[in-house]
């Protein structure tokens, strides 16, 4: 990475801790502060004293350099956890000393299957996929959670243990809490119970409407929703994406996604190049998607209002 980059990068975590705590001070969920978010891509990361290269994520540093900028909503304010946003204002308050802005980074492994929940994650501009595996070569997603949402959500079914393995999708931000912290808050049966219970049906039609997706419907189409979701939770038009992580998360080959992809920039729905895609057309893309788009969302915006 070059000098720019690492300086640029350093000045990004000063300003956006400092917007955090601003935040906080003023507990403006959708307010008018600047979300500096920047994303930074490593070939390996350390990980229990051992060195982990993720070689699916080999993403050339020009998109860290060229892709660090402003994320903000459509009123221009700072993007944020939804489900945070919609607590009542007196209980955010309460949770706010036991929550801590996080950098996620692209590849990161949150935690593994069978690893015990030490700490759930409230996304802000970031995705992080919770996936299935068979063996090490054969995994599949099985859900994404943005800013609608929650990572760990089984701490507050009583569970300790992850049942799948979580892997930051798209770098970004989230909100980090103990999974402690979290079980006792819920047990108060206020704002987050409630908002807990009905993400949780939230996420399991997302994860029931993704099978059916994965088992009925043609590639280009599901291509095309798994974009869209993604597009909502990152909130950019532009993100890296290589082959061989589309072919894990669709359950398809390579040369499916391949030609899925090529299908797609063929419409000029989308440009695909280098790792990197770019939706041109977000409309057609909701065209040439499957229902199963319209219902997911529909889920989740219902829950939230």
């Amino acid at each position: 990475m070059s000098k720019q980059a690492v300086r640029f990068a350093q000045h990004c975590n000063t300003y956006m801790c400092a917007s955090t705590h601003k935040l906080i001070n003023s507990y403006v969920p959708f307010g008018t502060l600047a979300n500096i978010a920047f994303v930074m891509c490593f070939g390996a990361q350390t990980r229990h004293g051992s060195s982990v290269t993720y070689d699916l994520f080999n993403v050339q540093v020009v998109w860290s350099e060229r892709m660090s900028a402003l994320k903000s909503n459509s009123n221009g304010g700072p993007v944020v956890n939804r489900l945070l946003a919609a607590l009542p204002k007196s209980e955010y308050q309460r949770l706010l000393p036991k929550l801590k802005s996080v950098n996620l980074v692209l590849g990161e492994e949150l935690y593994e299957s069978g690893d015990v929940i030490k700490y759930v994650y409230f996304p802000n501009d970031s995705i992080i996929s919770l996936i299935s595996e068979v063996s090490e070569t054969s995994w599949l997603e099985v859900g994404m959670v943005g800013n609608e949402g929650i990572a760990g959500l089984g701490v507050f079914m009583g569970v300790d243990s992850s049942s799948t393995r979580a892997l930051v999708q798209g770098s970004g931000t989230a909100m980090r809490m103990g999974s402690a912290g979290l079980r006792r808050e819920a047990n108060r049966l206020g704002g987050l119970h409630r908002l807990l219970h009905r993400y949780s049906h939230s996420l399991l039609t997302q994860v029931a409407q993704s099978s059916v997706c994965n088992r009925f419907h043609l590639v280009d189409a599901r291509l095309a929703r798994w974009l869209l979701m993604t597009n909502d939770r990152l909130g950019v038009e532009e993100f890296p994406l290589t082959q061989e992580f589309l072919a894990h998360m669709l359950g398809v080959r390579r040369e499916g996604v391949s030609k899925a992809a090529g299908a797609l920039q063929f419409a000029k729905l989308i440009h695909y190049s280098r790792g990197m895609i770019t939706i041109l057309n977000h409309r057609g893309l909701k065209a040439k998607s499957c229902e199963c788009y319209a219902i997911i969302k529909a889920e989740t915006d219902a829950y939230l209002n």
